[in-house]
């Protein structure tokens, strides 16, 4: 199967879990993962209309980037993988959106550097809802003080939330986790009105997802396959 029929499948399950879930398709964006896929692949999935895409690694969308052609520039590309202080500079730069804010700190040094760049960074913040020791995110109990100090920051826009639940075979494990991230959207929202957007949902549970609120899915293997490179 190509990249292209991969992505024309993938919008027709969105339909579907939409229409069950009484949605409207366009309030669901696909977000194609495109980390450890190499530069081809994300043009293809470019030429076949995809135009948002998730990136794992500063240097790996830094190099990757050099490889592609300044015609993909109406791409969206998003920074999904944690975000070490150390890189905030250049996320700033080369990313049009941070899923992964889960720090003051972290927060403070993107601001800066996209007032430096002249440029509003769209952020999200990512809430760990598993006790994983695998997963990041802020704690749930933190998030309340976080976009409280968040608000003097005048060169990040916060949309939403992001979370990755376990990974189980039932995706029916997942939905308590999305249905606790749009609870927290839901309680914080008027302390932060752009908090609309909730970044919930992979290849193996998008469609509960969905159910419970998303407004992105963040889909690979769906698209592009098994991982060609770590």
């Amino acid at each position: 199967m190509s990249i292209a029929s991969n992505l024309a499948r993938v919008h027709d399950e969105i339909g579907n879990a939409c229409a069950r879930a009484h949605r409207a398709p366009h309030t669901v964006a696909l977000m194609a993962v495109s980390k450890v896929q190499p530069a081809e692949a994300l043009l293809e999935a470019f030429e076949a209309g995809q135009r948002l895409f998730g990136e794992n690694r500063v240097q790996e969308w830094q190099t990757k980037r050099t490889s592609l052609p300044d015609f993909l520039a109406p791409a969206q590309i998003h920074l999904i993988g944690p975000l070490q202080n150390n890189k905030t500079a250049k996320a700033a730069e080369i990313f049009d959106a941070v899923d992964t804010l889960d720090s003051l700190k972290t927060a403070e040094r993107l601001n800066a550097a996209a007032q430096s760049l002249n440029k509003t960074l769209r952020v999200l913040i990512e809430v760990k809802l598993s006790h994983e020791d695998t997963k990041h995110g802020l704690a749930p109990a933190e998030l309340t003080a976080l976009l409280t100090a968040l608000q003097p920051l005048l060169h990040l826009e916060v949309r939403g939330l992001m979370t990755v639940p376990p990974f189980a075979d039932d995706p029916e494990t997942a939905r308590p986790y999305f249905q606790h991230l749009r609870r927290l959207r839901d309680e914080h929202i008027a302390l932060c009105p752009t908090l609309t957007d909730l970044s919930m949902g992979m290849s193996n549970d998008f469609a509960v997802a969905i159910e419970e609120g998303s407004t992105t899915v963040r889909i690979g293997t769906a698209i592009f396959g098994k991982r060609t490179y770590a």
